[in-house]
């Protein structure tokens, strides 16, 4: 390429690495049973209500989609007593992550956030050339709102928090976030990147961010999680609306698509299809705790529908995902997260589950003798 076509802080801009898919395992190896607990998907799949919808319309695709996708907004609007001008929608939330790289982000900002936290945004906010500051988390896990408030500054532009985060599965509660709330001036734009909120909100102190009206909150949800619509592509933010206003002046015009939107409002409507959902994850989360505890792998106590525990080194992470691999389960490990010593299990139905820990209980014999388990510091 001409030296100059593209701005520098591009050259070392590294590409997403997405879980394993399906098909290409099953390519590779020849398997006929493949078990995908890499993604954070749901596994139950998207809503019956949600496929009629979409099949449905699929005879009107050659139809360009509402831009304005009156009907999904007007039921975010019953859902969490919003206005139009309230919300933003996107290709799933990191289409409006991106939205926000364009509008609010130059070279000369910083991006506030922490280590070990979702990588998408990292990359959206470096393609607009924003620097990205990192505090460490805390021992358990978390954020570090203390050490997120220090490390203001004038050129602090935009706070990403992760709330629960990814990979981790830790959050903060609600003293935290009025603790650093405290302390964030009114021109920086917090993010609160909520896209396991479904899973987390019977938590008493989890600080479900509707209850607050900051005007520098843009909060970040997603169909791809406990919707099952990961395919599809839809998120929605919802913020003030002077923010939301320049938003929507630079995202593309028919964002999300015909498609995306009427699956989106028919798993809206499926209250049924959420509750099995939440169901399943609490049942198989129990199920994978004691499994991990009881081989003494000292998994990360999460409140989403994925599980992270650490294997002790990088060599060790990527041993037990070829293993699981051989034996037709995925898993993630973390080294892009800079977590080289863990991985990550999505919690899958309970026969994907049972195929994990027939995998684990095939291999471990072989692992232990060449790795054992880690330390707990």
């Amino acid at each position: 390429m001409h030296a100059g076509l593209t701005p520098e802080y591009l050259d070392n801009l590294k590409v997403y690495q997405a879980g394993k898919p399906i098909d290409e395992l099953v390519r590779e190896k020849g398997l006929t049973r493949v078990s995908k607990l890499a993604s954070n998907e749901n596994p139950l799949g998207p809503s019956p209500f949600a496929i009629k919808e979409m099949t449905k319309e699929l005879w009107e695709t050659h139809r360009y989609p509402d831009m304005h996708a009156y009907k999904l907004k007007n039921k975010l609007c019953e859902l969490y007593n919003l206005k139009p001008e309230n919300i933003v929608l996107g290709n799933g939330s990191e289409g409006i992550m991106g939205y926000v790289a364009r509008a609010i982000l130059q070279p000369a900002n910083e991006v506030l956030t922490s280590d070990n936290t979702f990588i998408g945004f990292y990359i959206l906010a470096r393609s607009a050339g924003a620097t990205i500051k990192t505090v460490p988390l805390t021992s358990d896990y978390r954020y570090d709102v203390k050490a997120l408030a220090e490390n203001i500054t004038h050129k602090t532009k935009v706070i990403y928090i992760a709330n629960p985060n990814n990979p981790t599965g830790t959050y903060i509660n609600k003293k935290e976030f009025d603790y650093l709330m405290s302390y964030v001036p009114d021109d920086v734009l917090v993010i609160l990147d909520e896209a396991y909120f479904e899973f987390a909100k019977g938590r008493e102190d989890y600080p479900d961010s509707m209850d607050y009206r900051y005007d520098n909150v843009l909060t970040l949800r997603t169909f791809s999680k406990a919707y099952g619509l990961s395919g599809i592509r839809v998120g929605y933010g919802f913020g003030h609306q002077d923010l939301i206003s320049y938003l929507n002046r630079v995202k593309l015009p028919f964002e999300p698509n015909l498609i995306g939107q009427v699956g989106a409002v028919g798993a809206l409507e499926d209250r049924f299809h959420l509750k099995s959902t939440i169901t399943n994850n609490l049942r198989r989360y129990d199920e994978l705790i004691s499994y991990l505890d009881e081989k003494n792998f000292n998994p990360i106590k999460s409140v989403t529908n994925f599980v992270m525990f650490k294997t002790g080194s990088e060599e060790a992470s990527q041993h037990l995902f070829n293993k699981l691999l051989d034996e037709g389960v995925i898993i993630r490990p973390l080294k892009a997260n800079e977590m080289p010593e863990y991985v990550r299990v999505s919690i899958g139905k309970k026969d994907e589950m049972m195929h994990f820990y027939e995998a684990m209980d095939k291999i471990l014999p072989a692992y232990d003798k060449k790795f054992g388990r880690p330390s707990n510091n």
